[in-house]
């Protein structure tokens, strides 16, 4: 799906670039991107991984079955997982860093180079954004820090990121794009207020997390949420894959706030769409 925005025209003939530079100049964009069925795919091999990290911490089976992982933090999914096992939360938390840890080790040892599939789009999406000036490359995450940095790695898109806000730093995710704003401004000098923040996903955590730190939601139905689910939320924009060229100009245009005119603009979009 393409997404219509508003913001300048250029002039006639304009390539792409010259025409995207010319809707964004209030400033960098810190775009945030969420990993797992967003960039890359590891075909169910970490979930599995972590249910094995699991069962050899707690000595009981993981019903893990049916379980919806998309958009959880790593210590939110320990917990539930292990709630549907019989234990509470009480029981599992004095243990929880032992069983990252487990898991971390094991993604280590199951993702090497090439073992963790890029999504359609990514790459080439991040090639384009990390060559913007008007641009900031981030990550917004649910893994655990260090299973991010081997899931990227597995995929080789590991380079383009040296800062992010992950499943480590909060169980809850929608606390995660303050801290993403932190780290950014301390290494970049920016405050990245408002749409300059853009979090990109496909999980309903995703658009969220993105409501809850006031910055804009680029959805993409790439991952296991159905779109009509996704589109339920109205995120600023959505699309069925970063492979649509209307994704790179979803995220620096500066056309509208996130919140009410951000999700008129995206039910408008999708009814012409």
């Amino acid at each position: 799906m393409r997404c219509a925005h508003g913001g300048a025209v250029a002039a006639p003939g304009a390539r792409p670039a010259a025409r995207l530079a010319a809707v964004s100049g209030d400033g960098p964009r810190l775009v945030l991107f969420d990993i797992d069925g967003t960039l890359i795919s590891t075909g169910g091999r970490a979930g599995r991984v972590l249910d094995r990290a699991l069962e050899r911490t707690f000595g009981r089976p993981v019903p893990s079955a049916g379980y919806r992982y998309a958009g959880k933090t790593d210590p939110q999914i320990v917990y539930e997982l292990m709630a549907l096992a019989g234990l509470d939360r009480a029981t599992v938390a004095p243990r929880l860093e032992e069983a990252l840890e487990r898991y971390v080790a094991g993604l280590r040892e199951t993702f090497g180079p090439g073992d963790a599939r890029v999504l359609p789009g990514a790459a080439e999406l991040l090639d384009l954004l990390a060559a913007r000036a008007d641009v900031r490359l981030g990550l917004l995450t649910g893994n655990v820090e260090p299973g991010a940095a081997v899931k990227l790695a597995a995929a080789g898109l590991e380079r383009y990121f040296t800062l992010g806000a992950f499943g480590s730093d909060h169980e809850d995710r929608s606390r995660l794009v303050p801290v993403a704003r932190g780290r950014a401004a301390a290494r970049w000098g920016e405050g990245f207020a408002g749409s300059r923040t853009v979090v990109v996903g496909d999980a309903e955590a995703d658009v969220a997390c993105a409501r809850a730190g006031d910055a804009r939601a680029i959805a993409v139905a790439s991952g296991p949420t159905p779109r009509e689910r996704l589109a339920a939320l109205a995120p600023d924009a959505l699309f069925d894959s970063l492979a649509d060229p209307g994704v790179l100009e979803a995220i620096v245009a500066r056309d509208h706030p996130p919140g009410p005119r951000g999700r008129q603009s995206s039910v408008e979009s999708q009814e012409r769409g």
